[in-house]
């Protein structure tokens, strides 16, 4: 099975979790997640099943969007409320449009400091191993783009909010930080992915629907290969340049020259390359799905 899968990541699961739960429904064994969504979280998880795996690289830089809520009156060492606390409780005595003001520090451009509990990798393993191991995580500052922090409410100690953020953004670094500019300490006690990149909530399917489908049912499901990576134009070739592509040759494809990736398809659906121009309508094939 060929595609991209758009899941509605439940709580209390795994990205891999899901993964394994879309390899027995629909029979595919090559499967990768774009973003993993910590077990808190829940929603938008887009995944590449079968050949389209080959693509992953060109969705590194998809932005996210987020609700959720950021409890204040103590820190936790993995920013979320699964952690252990880490300060004394303290009270808010903040009102919201102080708290609004606070959050604008976090708008455009900032240097954030990862989670330690975080799937980032240290020298090729993950921080939150090496921290629930004892051992010491070096995690380096990251310069992420912020492009919107809204606080909607404010009810007891917690705030809910919307945040639209760039590819390795953390937004539980963001309550984190937030909770030590307010004075009291906060974490992150929910959070919900509406969309990432193109794909929101309108295309997933949840776990529970996902397990009563069949292989066929998923295969009808998964959106048109001429919607996926929309930034990039399409253009469909003959049987002899795509054996040109197949072996890896330089084309001329003069539709689109000007666009530095354009998806090449030998028919309507059958997406054969990824092209990268090299020169005026020269292009070279960066990525070949067969």
């Amino acid at each position: 099975m060929n595609g991209l899968l758009v899941i509605d990541k439940p709580a209390g699961m795994t990205s891999h979790d899901v993964v394994a739960i879309v390899r027995r429904a629909s029979g595919e064994r090559s499967i990768g997640h774009m973003g993993t969504l910590d077990p808190m979280a829940t929603g938008v998880l887009p995944l590449l099943l079968g050949k389209y795996t080959r693509l992953a690289q060109f969705f590194g830089a998809a932005e996210k969007s987020y609700e959720g809520r950021i409890r204040f009156g103590f820190a936790t060492d993995t920013f979320d409320a699964e952690g252990e606390a880490t300060t004394q409780p303290a009270s808010l005595a903040l009102t919201l449009n102080a708290l609004r003001e606070l959050a604008r520090r976090f708008h455009g451009e900032i240097d954030q400091v990862p989670p330690v509990y975080s799937a980032k990798k240290i020298q090729g393993v993950p921080a939150h191993k090496l921290a629930r191991a004892g051992a010491e995580v070096p995690v380096k500052p990251a310069r992420i783009t912020v492009h919107s922090f809204e606080l909607q409410s404010l009810a007891d100690d917690e705030a809910a909010f919307t945040m639209r953020v760039s590819a390795g953004g953390y937004v539980r670094s963001v309550a984190h930080e937030l909770g030590q500019l307010a004075g009291c300490g906060a974490h992150l006690s929910e959070l919900r992915r509406i969309q990432a990149g193109p794909f929101t909530l309108a295309q997933a399917i949840t776990v529970d629907e996902l397990k009563t489908l069949s292989p066929d049912t998923i295969r009808a499901r998964l959106p048109h290969p001429r919607t996926i990576l929309p930034e990039m134009p399409c253009v469909t070739v003959d049987d002899h340049t795509a054996g040109k592509l197949r072996n890896g040759m330089q084309v001329n494809l003069p539709d689109f020259s000007q666009s530095p990736l354009i998806k090449i398809f030998t028919s309507p659906v059958d997406l054969l390359a990824i092209g990268r121009r090299v020169a005026g309508t020269l292009m070279q094939p960066v990525v070949v799905m067969g």
